[in-house]
């Protein structure tokens, strides 16, 4: 088991990437660093989906890691990174984990090649040569929604072999599928789930814990939900998930990262909403629903009229 598996459980926030007049907005970067390395959060994800990664430069990207790992260090408290990685041609993702390989991560969060729609045999001579030629572990990231190819159990069970694989975000929508996979891994393959809206039964069905997006609002309280479970508080993670489940869908009712971000900016903690096309801001209409949530939960918070 290398390190990675070891880390890859808990609470794991995939970190929305702040810009301002086009920028990598730096100032507020740091300030969601030291809020969320305060709480209770597991690890760290830059530059994936809530990242929106595939709109960085290979500078800002660096400069992005640089940036998390300077806080950590100065928050003395080690949390690990994951770098979000996403590509259609094995030979350029190898030459992009060349690029990173001297960044200081602890892995990377690989997700399907898009577009392409390999055979499960391409996906798993694609996921091998990475995982043979990275000097970080490897996250797979199973999306099919988004990458329009499914990595299927029997292929994901042969890649969990892998000695420089540490686990998977599994995002595949279909919990019976999930429960097969957690039922049949070899040990020390972690399984995350992605699916917000699926938290609290992928933790009950045994995933090692979840990356989620809605994390970065009630963060103590999603953590509780998997806390209570594992001390095996049954009842009361069910009371928090009542509470803090509907969020999910409040945050995923246009694409994400937009609705997170507004709800961000407004409690302060960045200083604007901005996305990069072809993301756009959200609506009015959701602007309020979420403008109404942030009042009734914290009104102390909401900072920006």
């Amino acid at each position: 088991m290398n390190d990675l598996s070891e880390q890859l459980r808990g609470l794991w926030l995939p970190l929305v990437t702040p810009f301002r007049g086009g920028e990598l907005d730096e100032t507020s970067l740091r300030r969601l660093l030291r809020h969320y390395l305060a709480l209770p959060v597991d690890g760290l994800i830059l530059a994936a989906t809530s990242g929106e990664g595939m709109s960085l430069s290979t500078s800002e990207l660096e400069r992005l890691v640089a940036v998390a790992r300077a806080e950590i260090s100065a928050s003395r408290r080690y949390v690990p990174i994951c770098l979000g990685l996403s590509g259609a041609s094995t030979r350029k993702m190898c030459d992009a984990l060349d690029e990173t390989a001297g960044w200081p991560i602890d892995g990377y969060l690989i997700a399907s090649p898009y577009y392409t729609r390999p055979s499960q045999r391409g996906l798993l001579q694609h996921f091998t040569q990475l995982a043979d030629h990275a000097s970080w572990p490897l996250v797979l990231y199973n999306i099919p929604y988004r990458t329009a190819v499914d990595i299927d159990n029997d292929t994901l069970l042969e890649l969990a072999r892998h000695p420089n694989i540490a686990g998977m975000k599994d995002c595949c929508a279909d919990r019976s599928r999930s429960i097969d996979l957690l039922r049949r891994r070899p040990a020390g393959f972690r399984v995350l789930t992605g699916e917000d809206a699926q938290y609290h039964n992928a933790l009950v069905d045994g995933a090692d814990g979840a990356i989620l997006l809605s994390a970065h609002v009630e963060t103590e309280a999603f953590a509780a939900v998997r806390t209570m479970l594992w001390e095996g508080n049954q009842a009361g993670a069910e009371a928090q998930w009542r509470d803090v489940g509907n969020l999910t869908r409040l945050l995923f009712s246009e694409p994400s990262p937009s609705p997170a971000k507004h709800w961000l900016w407004r409690i302060g903690l960045i200083d604007s909403p901005e996305v990069r096309l072809p993301m756009v801001e959200v609506s009015a209409e959701l602007a309020a629903e979420l403008d109404r949530e942030i009042d009734r939960r914290a009104p102390q918070l909401l900072l920006r009229a």
